[in-house]
């Protein structure tokens, strides 16, 4: 009897030890991090499905209660506008939930960014959302998955977390979604913030911040959002402009995104094919090919970034030709007013 009623009490002290625990959802997505060497194929493919990243770290469990949810399984090259819609959707459904702490997204690093910057943009709860992904297969001895799942969970119930948006968590750091860009193509310190630097840090002792995002706004989306085709353009010598006039033909474009030179300036025959979308109302937003900085409007050139925003192109501050789109896509549901939609990039 003595035995029986030690056994119950045990149980109840672990079950209310399990309740106290945070609850966080993981929804998996694919990516290196979910990966594993083909032997046909020669490669590595998604192979892994969340119940088993998360079952490879048992470290996680002492933290957080777990949920997991298989959303996809793809290389995140993959990922499309239309994904992303549903993956908002069920990030908010989850975020309002009241028994959900927070959420981690494991996602492949190819577009993480752009995948981060996209839920951001249209995230409805101060609850924290971290996606995370790796840069060597999970297959691999020395795989960098296990650690980055762990302190992206970390970082997910960490009071401090909150009100601080969409977060990437690699490689031991903290980025906030509009920040971070990957910057390499195999090592395991790609994710940067190159301008302003990180969040945070997730080091062995705690997880640490020293400042907050204050670049944030938010857009409602549903199932019945419908994202309008933006493509980018790059300048560089001899741009003829052709690729701008092409898809002025095409006839399918909604707006379009120039990675400018320097300040945002662009060589004159693509000045000249910006005017013609112009002149037929298709939004242009000026970003730049160069890492870092903003876009003002300063060289009075006439094909500069004053010149631009004289024939009603937008400027996209900071944001990346990449991060520009995702802007622009979906401020474009909303308005195709150049001064409104400059609000939204200066916001």
């Amino acid at each position: 009897m003595r035995v029986t009623v030690g056994l119950l009490m045990l149980m109840t002290s672990v079950c209310a030890a399990a309740q106290e625990r945070p609850k966080v959802a993981i929804l998996a997505t694919g990516g290196t991090i979910a990966s594993k060497q083909d032997p046909v194929k020669g490669g590595y493919l998604p192979a892994l499905s969340g119940e088993d990243l998360v079952g490879a770290v048992p470290a996680i469990k002492k933290i957080a209660q777990i949920q997991v949810e298989q959303f996809s399984n793809i290389p995140s090259q993959n990922m499309t506008p239309e994904i992303w819609v549903r993956l908002a959707g069920k990030m908010n459904e989850l975020l309002a939930k009241p028994d959900i702490a927070g959420i981690v997204v494991t996602h492949g690093t190819n577009t993480l960014e752009e995948t981060a910057y996209f839920l951001d943009l249209t995230k409805q709860s101060d609850k924290p959302v971290i996606l995370v992904g790796a840069q060597r297969p999970a297959s691999d001895p020395d795989s960098d998955g296990p650690r980055n799942l762990l302190d992206a969970v970390r970082v997910a119930v960490a009071p401090e977390a909150a009100g601080k948006g969409v977060m990437v968590v690699m490689n031991g750091q903290i980025s906030a979604a509009r920040d971070v860009t990957k910057t390499n193509t195999n090592r395991v310190e790609t994710f940067r913030s190159l301008e302003f630097g990180p969040l945070g840090v997730a080091d062995a002792e705690k997880v640490r911040f020293y400042r907050a995002p204050l670049r944030r706004q938010t857009f409602a989306v549903d199932s019945n959002t419908r994202l309008g085709r933006v493509e980018i353009v790059m300048s560089y010598v001899g741009a003829d402009g052709l690729l701008i006039t092409s898809l002025l033909r095409d006839g399918g474009i909604q707006g379009l995104v120039i990675a400018g030179l320097g300040l945002g300036g662009v060589p004159g025959p693509i000045f000249d094919a910006i005017q013609e979308a112009r002149r037929r109302s298709i939004p242009v937003v000026i970003s730049t090919r160069v890492p870092t900085g903003r876009i003002f409007p300063l060289s009075a050139d006439k094909s500069s970034a004053l010149a631009l925003r004289g024939i009603g192109c937008v400027l996209a501050d900071d944001l990346s030709p990449q991060k520009a789109r995702i802007l622009l896509m979906l401020a474009l549901t909303k308005t195709r007013d150049p001064d409104s939609l400059q609000k939204y990039f200066d916001n």
